[in-house]
């Protein structure tokens, strides 16, 4: 029965491909059906069949991309599929999981000790200094040191799903404005010629706005829950002071900041390596290489009482790692029909982002780019978007100068956009699914796919709606 499934997958697929044209060009919309299928899988079936969903999500994953990929491979031929693959896994997955797992293991090594609270003041202090420090230790970084402290401080609290949420739009998202260490979308964009302090300067106000939004509508509804919950505290907790546990980490944390930068600054005059077509530079191998060794330092050099405190466990990562392997396989053909742009069947949507005078409409840079990061990886939405922006440069001008001093507003709703809306959904940045893990692995029963998107429309939205307006 399986067998004749994906013999009639195939046949379906290949019949309806052309053969002629550009990737993006030729695929139809039939061909993100794999894409829509493993986003409706992450959203539905954990709601109906939660046992089964976590003993064989990976499984589940790796069928999505086997059904985009025997397709792919029929219509393209092996040696352009394989090219396409090696694309996105050497160039795009690899990179992006080995930082993860980097500033996962890293964070996971550092412990706060002492007595937190969960009154409403400790826990927006503790979103307000993750936010703070997303932007200069990645938001992966940021949330993974401090969602095991924030949990242990609500430990007690009846109420505190909608902490974890708040702690999603804040420190794992919003916070990263600020520097392409922040999200993956600006570090793209440092790569690709801006100025690294641009993001800096152009999102402060955006950023501080919203997050000042968020902190106070957080601050309000935690304490309305929190004055209709009892407490009963030993007050001789209060005398045990904070520290430190894991300080080595921090030098750690810092080799993975070093390793990112290099890789942006350092220009060798070193011939590529070149697989299949695909082009590995050198400052990019040496960064994967650092980040796996500071990885292992830290596994290897830590203290395991420490992590066993924090309730350390690979599960997190794991789970980030198979889900988005399928994510990132399956989303190959959107992303092509994205930067076909005119061209590809999703044309119409390029439309909405310039007038009849073919100037941008910034707004609608922000709305789409932000709504697709909500669903698509946000990096390269936002190097599609980028390159749209950047197809008007003058000829003589470099695209990223064009677009910081030429049309800075372009960027800035871009920018914006991939990073703010990352928080629409779980899937929409890679530290919002490690951080519904931990909360769960803790006992706390996080919303749904949909029930996430839900909090997320119903107060992000607004600010949203706020920024694009008086900001944008």
């Amino acid at each position: 029965m399986k067998t004749k499934y994906i013999i009639f997958i195939c046949i379906l697929f290949s019949s309806i491909l052309a053969s002629a044209g550009s990737l993006g060009e030729e695929l139809p919309l039939f061909s993100i059906v794999p894409f829509i299928g493993i986003l409706l899988s992450i959203a539905v079936v954990p709601l109906l069949a939660p046992i089964f969903w976590h003993r064989n999500f990976g499984k589940i994953s790796a069928f999505w991309a086997i059904s985009f990929l025997l397709p792919f491979i029929i219509w393209t031929g092996f040696g352009e599929a394989l090219h396409q693959f090696l694309h996105v896994i050497l160039l795009e997955y690899i990179p992006f999981i080995l930082l993860l797992l980097a500033l996962f293991t890293i964070s996971g090594g550092i412990r706060l000790k002492g007595y937190l609270a969960g009154t409403p003041k400790v826990n927006t202090l503790i979103l307000l200094i993750g936010t703070a420090l997303a932007s200069w230790m990645g938001t992966t970084g940021a949330a993974m040191l401090l969602i095991r402290p924030i949990l242990r401080a609500n430990k007690t609290r009846k109420n505190k799903i909608h902490t974890i949420i708040f702690f999603i739009f804040l420190v794992a998202n919003i916070g990263g404005s600020l520097t392409p260490l922040g999200d993956p979308p600006l570090f793209l964009g440092f790569l690709h010629g801006i100025n690294f302090f641009w993001t800096t300067k152009a999102l402060f106000v955006p950023m501080l706005v919203s997050s000042v939004i968020l902190l106070i509508a957080y601050f309000l509804l935690d304490t309305y829950y929190y004055k209709r919950e009892n407490h009963s505290v030993n007050e001789d907790q209060y005398k045990e002071p904070l520290s430190i546990d894991g300080k080595g980490n921090f030098i750690l944390l810092a080799g993975v900041i070093l390793a990112v930068l290099m890789s942006g600054f350092w220009k060798p005059d070193i011939s590529d390596i070149s697989i299949h077509g695909i082009h590995l530079t050198i400052p990019n191998i040496m960064r994967d290489i650092s980040l796996v060794l500071l990885t292992l330092i830290s596994w290897r050099f830590t203290d395991l009482n420490i992590r066993n405190q924090n309730g350390f466990t690979w599960f997190p990562i794991l789970e980030v790692a198979k889900l988005f392997a399928g994510i990132f396989i399956t989303i190959i053909p959107a992303i092509a029909i994205l930067r076909a742009g005119q061209k590809g069947v999703m044309g119409a949507i390029i439309n909405l982002v310039t007038d009849t005078a073919g100037n941008p409409v910034n707004t609608m840079y922000f709305w789409l780019t932000g709504l697709l990061s909500g669903f698509l990886d946000n990096a390269p939405t936002y190097l599609v978007f980028f390159n749209i922006a950047g197809s008007s440069a003058p000829e003589n001008m470099e695209i990223a100068d064009y677009l910081m001093y030429g049309i800075p507003d372009t960027l800035m709703a871009i920018s914006l956009g991939a990073v703010f809306m990352g928080a629409m959904t779980y899937i929409g940045n890679a530290p919002n699914f490690m951080v519904k893990s931990i909360a769960e692995e803790n006992d706390i029963t996080m919303p749904s796919f949909f029930g996430y998107m839900l909090w997320s429309i119903l107060i992000l939205i607004p600010v949203f709606i706020i920024v694009s307006f008086t900001m944008i």
